[in-house]
């Protein structure tokens, strides 16, 4: 089912639907708003899930046991040296 609707357009943004048009890229200016439409739906669903990806990890996290900044830049370091150690003796 479709629904017409009236939009409004900057003149700079009919021009470049237009164009889009011309070209053959769309068949219609509706086709382009369509599609721009689609891509936004994309967009939003695609940043929720990463912030719920993000949610997760970060609840994940706080659950887990607190170490302390020294004890957890002391254990970066040494995973450092490690795979450097590692990646010299290949």
């Amino acid at each position: 089912m479709t629904a017409k609707t009236s939009i409004s357009l900057t003149d700079e943004q009919e021009a470049y639907a237009r164009c889009l048009v011309e070209r053959g890229q769309y068949s219609s200016l509706s086709a382009v708003l369509q599609r721009g439409l689609e891509m936004l739906r994309r967009d939003s669903e695609m940043r929720e899930a990463e912030l719920q990806a993000l949610r997760s990890l970060i609840d994940q996290r706080r659950s887990g046991a607190f170490v302390d900044i020294d004890v957890g830049e002391a254990e970066t370091r040494a995973n450092i040296s490690q795979k450097r150690n590692t990646c010299a003796a290949v």
